[in-house]
């Protein structure tokens, strides 16, 4: 068997949750609602991956698999409470959400964003009281070709 390449790493400025191994990678600039999302996410069953800083590593099948630093793994802070201690694990991306730029058509043709040289959907985010159950549905089933 030939050698395994090793994986090339980055770190970003993210939060990111998981569903059955399934990664959503939240980036946005600070304030932006990162954490919020992902702790909103959390609390309808999602698993942390990590917050504030999450690994990201391209494994030999062209994944991108995503984890945190040690020294954080398993927090997630909650603005004006601290920080919150929380199951994690790792997972692949599937998809990443734009905490920076809101969606503004109702059906929006499909968008993807480059990370570590990999194309993944690309989802910004949405003003709806819904949008955390949106995302966990999306990371169960995804969405439907049209």
């Amino acid at each position: 068997m030939p050698p395994t390449s090793p994986a090339v790493e980055a770190v970003l400025h993210a939060s990111a949750v998981s569903v059955e191994g399934r990664g959503l990678l939240i980036t946005g600039g600070s304030g932006s609602g990162k954490s919020t999302l992902a702790l909103r996410l959390m609390a309808l069953g999602a698993t942390l991956v990590a917050d504030d800083k999450v690994i990201l590593a391209v494994t030999p099948d062209g994944a991108v698999r995503m984890s945190c630093p040690g020294a954080t793994r398993g927090l997630i802070e909650a603005r004006g409470v601290g920080l919150i201690r929380a199951e994690a694990s790792d997972a692949t991306a599937v998809a990443v959400v734009d905490m920076d730029r809101t969606e503004d058509a109702r059906l929006p043709a499909p968008r993807h964003i480059a990370i570590q040289g990999r194309d993944l959907p690309l989802i910004r985010r949405v003003e709806s009281p819904a949008f955390a159950d949106i995302l966990l549905l999306y990371l169960r089933g995804g969405v439907a070709e049209t």
